[in-house]
């Protein structure tokens, strides 16, 4: 008899109150099976939950408007408001990924050398004495002076195919090697010398392996 009353009371819940939560509480027990008392409440409190389409960087947080997700690794992380500037952001996104590529190489770099200088192969120093130390092939000065010209002309190159994409692969922009040097987009390298193994080939749908580098690089940076 309780579970047929309870199934009425529940069904006329719901018909009654049909937007809203029902609760029955059950308030007293007698001795027949008949004498159970029931009150139906009606909960006015109404719960609405929304599921986010993407992830950020803090659960909850409505990333800004101008980072919607497209580009690799965006989670929305811009407490500063850096990237309001369209033409900044694409900067900001260019040094990144460049900053990210430098951390990954130095931690190969570190890896490499130890293994060397465990292993008994060369004498080599500790990477974090490295800069100390002086090499009997040239002098620190000279050092400094050769690691300028060449970063500065690399990086050159660089903030010129970011001005003008495409401009650095035209022919005899490059000693003749532009087609080995061609690059598939800013920021993306191509060509045999570059890009010996073909990753990538159709960068603007390689959106995966773009994330893994970004990621990569946060990892290490």
């Amino acid at each position: 008899m309780e579970i047929a009353v309870g199934r009425c009371l529940h069904s006329l819940a719901h018909s009654a109150f049909p937007a809203r939560k029902i609760t029955c509480y059950k308030t007293g027990y007698g001795i027949g099976r008949n004498t159970t008392n029931w009150i139906v409440k009606r909960n006015c409190r109404t719960v609405v939950v929304q599921a986010q389409d993407r992830q950020t960087w803090l659960p909850g947080l409505d990333p800004p408007p101008y980072l919607d997700g497209t580009l690799p690794g965006d989670f929305g992380f811009d407490p500063l408001g850096l990237g309001e500037d369209p033409e900044s952001l694409k900067w900001y996104v260019q040094a990144e990924l460049v900053h990210s590529r430098f951390a990954m190489a130095g931690v190969a770099g570190i890896l490499v050398t130890d293994l060397l200088r465990v292993t008994g192969i060369s004498n080599l120093p500790v990477w974090y004495e490295a800069g100390a130390t002086k090499f009997g092939f040239a002098s620190t000065q000279t050092l400094f002076i050769v690691q300028l010209l060449l970063m500065g002309f690399v990086e050159t190159k660089r903030y010129m195919d970011f001005k003008n994409p495409g401009s650095q692969a035209k022919e005899g922009s490059f000693f003749g090697i532009e087609v080995a040097l061609e690059g598939l987009e800013p920021g993306y390298p191509g060509g045999p010398l570059l890009n010996p193994l073909g990753l990538a080939k159709d960068i603007k749908n390689a959106h995966e392996l773009k994330l893994k580098e970004i990621k990569n690089g946060r990892q290490f940076a």
